[in-house]
C-alpha cells in the first residue's frame, strides 16, 4: 500500500475507474466541483466581476498550480534526495502540488478577505468560534462536497491533503489563529500520524505550494494594479513618503513575517531601494516592449515570476530537524529576496486594498454579510429561509457541529454576485421572480 495514496473514506459504493492513477482522480474531482467553480465569481483583489481583465480566485488559483507544478518539476531534477524518498513527507510529486494549489482558496468567503474578517468577528463574538479560510479549506473537502458513497466530501488523497496543509495545527488549540478546525482535525491528525510527521511541520509540497502562492501574490497583484490605475509607474508616485511609509508600516505589523530578517536591514531603505529598482526595470521593459503599457504589464510580470521561481530550493533546517523550502542562494537561504517579495506583497496590499474606494466596497460587503448572517442565524427563522438541502444535512449531523457553524458555511460558499443576489431577495425593495434558479 503507498501510504501517500490512502484515502480517509474510499467507500466501496464509490465509482472510480481504475484505469487512472490518485492524483488524476483527485485532480477531476477537484475541477469539477462546485466549489473549485465558485472561484470565479469570488474576488483575488478587484470585485469579482469588475472587469474582464483582473483577477478572480479561480485564475489565481490557476497561475499558482502552473507555477508550482514547474518549480516541482525542477526540483525534482536537482535534488537527489526527492529520487529516493525516506519519508513521505518529504517528496515533491508535480502531481499532488498542483492539485493542492488548485485548492488552496476553496475556503475563502465572498469579498475576500473582509469576508473572512466578518465572518471570524460574528462567529467569535457571539459563540466563541473561529473562521478561518485555511481551515474552511478543509471543512469544504472533507465533509460539505458532497460524492456519491462518501462520507468524506471529496475524499482525496493523504498526499494531497497534507500539501494543502500549510498550517499543521489544531485551531481549537488556545492561541491559535491558522489551523483546521477540530472536526476535521482529527482526520488529518491520524493521516500526520500514519506519516510520522513531525508536530507543527508541514510537507515540502505543502511548503512549495505556499511559497507559490506568494510568488504569484506579488506579481500578478502587482500587475492587475498597474492595469488599474493604482499603480503608477512613475518616479513622483514611487518615491512618495507616505507610499514608503504605509509599506514599512505593514511590514512591521505583519506578525507572520518575521523570520525573513528585518532585524537585520533599514527597512524604510531597502523598500526605497526595492521600489526604484522596480521603477527602473519597469522604464526599461517599457521601451523594449514599444511604449506598449500590457506588453510592458505582462513581460514585467514573467520577468519576476522567473526571477522568484527559478530561486526556489530546499535546505536543511536546523531548527526542526526537517527540510525547508525556500529562495536559495550559495547554499544559503536568501533573506534578501524574501524580503524583497514581501515588498512587493505590501506594495500590493496598501495600493490596492487600502484605496479608499476598494474601502467603501468593503464597508459595503461588511454590512452584506453581517445582515445576511443576522437574517439566518436564529434556528427557527432561519431553517424557513435556507435551502432544504442545508436543512437536511444539519439535522443529519447536528451532533457534529453546531447550527451557527452551518450558517457561516453557508454565506462562505456564496460568490460575490450570489451574496448580493441573497441580500437583494431580503432586504431590497424589489428583486426578481422566486422561480429564478440559484
Amino acid at each position: 500500500m503507498d501510504i501517500r495514496k490512502i484515502r480517509l473514506d474510499e467507500s466501496e459504493k464509490t465509482y472510480s475507474g481504475e484505469a487512472r492513477d490518485e492524483y488524476e482522480k483527485d485532480y477531476a474531482r477537484l475541477i469539477q466541483s462546485p466549489a473549485f467553480r465558485r472561484l470565479q465569481g469570488k474576488s483575488q483583489v478587484f470585485g469579482a466581476g469588475t472587469g474582464d481583465y483582473y483577477r478572480t480566485r479561480l485564475t489565481h488559483s490557476l497561475e499558482v498550480s502552473q507555477i508550482a507544478r514547474e518549480v516541482a518539476r525542477r526540483l525534482g531534477k536537482t535534488y537527489p534526495f526527492l529520487s529516493k524518498p525516506e519519508h513521505p513527507g518529504l517528496m515533491l510529486e508535480p502531481e499532488v502540488v498542483e492539485c493542492a494549489s488548485l485548492a488552496h482558496d476553496l475556503g475563502h468567503p465572498p469579498f475576500g478577505h473582509k469576508g473572512e474578517e466578518v465572518l471570524d468577528r460574528l462567529l467569535r463574538a457571539q459563540y466563541d468560534l473561529p473562521y478561518e479560510g485555511n481551515a474552511q479549506n478543509f471543512r469544504i473537502l472533507m465533509f460539505l462536497e458532497k460524492r456519491t458513497g462518501s462520507g468524506s466530501g471529496l475524499d482525496l488523497t493523504a498526499a494531497v491533503l497534507l500539501a494543502i496543509n500549510k498550517y499543521p495545527y489544531n485551531l481549537g488549540e488556545a492561541g491559535r489563529l491558522k489551523g483546521i478546525y477540530e472536526m476535521e482535525w482529527e482526520g488529518i491528525s491520524r493521516l500526520r500520524d500514519q506519516w510520522s510527521m513531525p508536530a507543527g511541520i508541514a510537507t515540502l509540497e505543502a511548503q512549495l505550494m505556499d511559497l507559490c502562492d506568494d510568488i504569484a501574490y506579488s506579481t500578478h497583484d502587482i500587475e492587475d494594479g498597474i492595469r488599474a490605475g493604482k499603480i503608477l509607474m512613475s518616479r513622483n508616485f514611487i518615491e512618495d513618503d507616505r507610499l514608503i511609509g504605509h509599506i514599512v508600516q505593514e511590514i512591521v505589523n505583519d506578525q507572520y513575517n518575521m523570520s525573513v530578517g528585518w532585524d537585520q536591514t533599514d527597512i524604510p531603505a531597502m523598500v526605497k531601494q526595492v521600489l526604484e529598482k522596480y521603477l527602473e526595470q519597469w522604464e526599461t521593459v517599457y521601451r523594449e516592449s514599444g511604449r506598449e503599457p500590457s506588453r510592458a504589464r505582462r513581460e514585467m510580470k514573467a520577468r519576476w515570476v522567473s526571477r522568484f521561481a527559478s530561486q526556489v530550493g530546499i535546505l536543511d533546517d536546523p531548527k526542526t530537524g526537517w527540510k525547508r523550502v525556500t529562495f536559495v542562494k550559495d547554499g544559503m537561504q536568501d533573506l534578501e529576496l524574501l524580503r524583497t517579495m514581501e515588498i512587493l506583497k505590501k506594495l500590493a496590499w496598501v495600493t490596492l486594498i487600502k484605496d479608499f474606494r476598494v474601502q467603501r466596497l468593503q464597508k459595503r460587503s461588511e454590512i452584506m454579510i453581517t445582515r445576511l448572517w443576522e437574517s439566518f442565524i436564529e434556528y427557527d427563522t432561519g431553517k424557513l429561509i435556507l435551502p432544504p438541502d442545508w436543512i437536511e444535512s444539519f439535522e443529519e449531523q447536528k451532533g457534529k457541529w453546531p447550527w451557527e457553524r452551518l450558517v457561516a458555511d453557508y454565506i462562505a460558499g456564496m460568490t460575490d454576485a450570489y451574496a448580493e443576489k441573497v441580500y437583494s431577495e431580503l432586504f431590497a425593495s424589489r428583486s426578481g421572480s422566486i422561480y429564478e434558479r440559484d
